[in-house]
């Protein structure tokens, strides 16, 4: 068996097809997308192209995405600008968010920038939905954040639901939809949202681009300083190739997307049926076994108590299966998953996320299962 990759929720590999379009912006088309001369408004001209591509996909307009260097720079751009502009002194998150918005966050929150509140959640993960409302009610004119799909348990949160509460109270709200973009349909003129966030890399793209949404009736100020390109958003010269690359990885996953949602829940179904055949005390984490309120793409399980529950992810790779025990960011550290923590998930039993793509097939799924009794069952023995 060659190596088994169950860990796209970490990163996806690059599509063939992908990388066949970024070559030629790679090897010929090479001029600086600001020049004014032929070279350079070849380039420019594909980036455009690539925005146009990428905004009719999400039903929107070219003018409301700004390419960025990814997730990560593309929440720190909402979350940060639109505190900025508006004078925002009170935010709500929950302690279920990605790095990426949670340490932006607090680090705001211990500069004194912002009051951060956090919304409650049970023991599956769930938000407490009439605490978002009532917090609302008592901070008009404030930001919500919370993500559309969770990256560790794939808990599906309703972002029209949540949206139609920021506006009825004035509240901007931004999610960071990294996991969803991709593998989910986005209308941004019927979502009330004013910022979502999308990766390349999680969806069959090349890493270190992406892109934020920002609707059109909010303004922030630009991220970065020094030149003029993203019609004066982030200063710096483009990544021409990643961002054409970015579009066509789009593109497909647009084409593909219902084809790839019913294969992805026959391998989860598949996965979920034999896991419970396989051990007698088997969970699953947050909503991730619920094949309706969590997405097709990842399963969190929560396996028997193992004295080797630390060395299970190492046991795996020896295995030459790739895995993660949370969120990718958490993988071999001591410091743990937030999200696990957050949920109260029995730090006894080892839990491992595993995440799939269009890519992953039933006999790598077997194959894991398989590897996974074997090394439970070695431990148990020793």
């Amino acid at each position: 068996m060659k190596r088994v990759y169950l860990d796209n929720a970490a990163t996806t590999p690059m599509a063939e097809e992908v990388l066949e379009a970024m070559l030629p912006y790679m090897r010929e088309h090479f001029g600086n997308p600001s020049s004014i001369h032929t070279h350079g408004r070849e380039t420019r001209a594909a980036i455009e192209r690539a925005r146009k591509q990428i905004a009719a996909l999400l039903n929107t307009s070219p003018s409301e995405i700004v390419f960025t260097s990814g997730g990560t720079e593309a929440d720190n751009f909402a979350l940060c600008g639109s505190i900025a502009a508006k004078g925002i002194r009170h935010v709500l998150t929950s302690p279920l968010e990605h790095h990426a918005v949670l340490h932006t966050l607090e680090h705001l929150a211990k500069q004194g920038r912002i009051e951060l509140s956090l919304v409650p959640v049970d023991a599956q993960g769930q938000l407490d939905e009439d605490y978002l409302g009532q917090w609302l009610a008592q901070h008009p004119g404030s930001l919500v954040s919370l993500m559309h799909v969770n990256n560790e348990i794939g808990n599906l949160y309703d972002l029209h639901r949540i949206g139609s509460l920021c506006r009825e109270y004035g509240a901007l709200f931004h999610s960071d939809t990294v996991q969803s973009v991709g593998h989910f349909a986005h209308d941004l003129q019927a979502l009330p949202i004013d910022f979502v966030v999308g990766a390349a890399h999680k969806f069959h793209g090349p890493k270190g681009v992406g892109f934020l949404y920002i609707n059109a009736e909010t303004k922030i100020p630009p991220f970065i300083q020094g030149g003029a390109q993203e019609r004066n958003m982030r200063g710096g010269t483009e990544n021409l190739y990643g961002i054409v690359g970015m579009a066509k990885a789009l593109e497909l996953a647009h084409t593909q997307m219902a084809d790839e949602a019913a294969h992805l829940r026959q391998l989860k179904s598949h996965m979920i049926a034999r896991l419970k055949a396989q051990f007698e005390d088997i969970r699953f984490n947050g909503l991730s076994g619920d094949l309706e309120r969590s997405t097709h793409t990842v399963l969190n399980v929560s396996l028997p108590a193992s004295d080797i529950g630390d060395m299970l992810l190492f046991n795996l790779d020896i295995h030459k299966i790739s895995a993660s025990g949370g969120s990718a960011c958490s993988s071999g550290s001591e410091i743990g998953s937030h999200v696990l923590r957050a949920i109260q998930a029995e730090p006894s039993r080892p839990s491992v996320r595993f995440s799939f793509s269009r890519y992953t097939t039933l006999e790598e799924v077997d194959y894991t299962i398989d590897r996974l009794a074997e090394i439970l069952s070695t431990a148990a023995l020793s």
